[in-house]
């Protein structure tokens, strides 16, 4: 992958009757890889990929772009990907070390996504976002979802809030978007694992692409983390928030 991507491990997913839930490298935004960990500062070093959110100055090009490489898999099986990988920056240092699972198995009408991962450093780094560098509700980085751009309506909502503008920015026990795929519906809900994620402000956007998120930023590594873990609900058609309740319950 070209360096200005934050080249990374990403996940493609489909339902169980193969509609697409990700985008990969889409026309509006190349460097959304997916599923899977960007964090456009650490410690100065863009990891997400695209233009760098600076100061005073908006958007720019720079030359600050780093990279996530898988080092060694752990456990790996029809059901769990367990690997640990190396967060680099630009000149080819390691700046964090990652330790990442995925887990998947099947629920009624569709199936259910684990995705964890913790962050580690001997020295402390710190974790930005444009939002903390001073563009006002941008705080995207840590886990992130692309979803396909919709050819129809769509709907993102939790448990008490529906809307971009109603559910981006804040915490919720679940969230939830209502798209599809060349016409094909699908529904794709989220929630932190731990009290800990769960505590973590969605982040939302629906109107200018569709895309799903955690903001992690501001943070500080160390060897005591941070750690992250979600879970994902991936289903066939749209399901409202009942049914999507009581398969979290079950």
């Amino acid at each position: 992958m070209p360096a200005i991507l934050a080249p990374r491990p990403h996940l493609a997913l489909t339902t169980l009757t193969g509609t697409r839930v990700t985008d990969v490298r889409p026309e509006d935004h190349h460097w959304h890889l997916g599923v899977g960990v960007a964090v456009q500062d650490v410690g100065g070093a863009n990891l997400w990929g695209g233009r760098t959110y600076v100061r005073g100055a908006g958007y720019q090009w720079l030359d600050d772009h780093g990279s996530m490489e898988h080092v060694r898999w752990n456990a790996l099986r029809a059901d769990v990907l367990d690997h640990d990988l190396d967060w680099r920056g630009p000149n080819r240092g390691r700046l964090l070390r990652e330790h990442r699972v995925v887990r998947a198995r099947p629920v009624d009408g569709g199936w259910r996504l684990g995705f964890a991962f913790a962050l580690r450093s001997p020295v402390p780094v710190r974790l930005g976002s444009p939002e903390t560098n001073g563009r006002e509700g941008a705080g995207y980085g840590g886990f992130f979802w692309r979803l396909p751009r919709p050819t129809g309506p769509s709907a993102v909502f939790t448990p008490d809030a529906r809307g971009e503008h109603a559910v981006h920015g804040r915490p919720a026990p679940w969230l939830a978007y209502q798209g599809d795929d060349g016409g094909r519906p699908f529904t794709v809900a989220l929630r932190g694992a731990d009290p800990v994620t769960a505590a973590d402000r969605w982040f939302v956007r629906q109107e200018g692409y569709p895309g799903l998120g955690s903001s992690l930023a501001p943070a500080t590594v160390d060897e005591d983390g941070p750690a992250r873990g979600f879970d994902a609900l991936v289903l066939d058609g749209h399901a409202g928030p009942e049914r999507i309740t009581a398969l979290w319950s079950a």
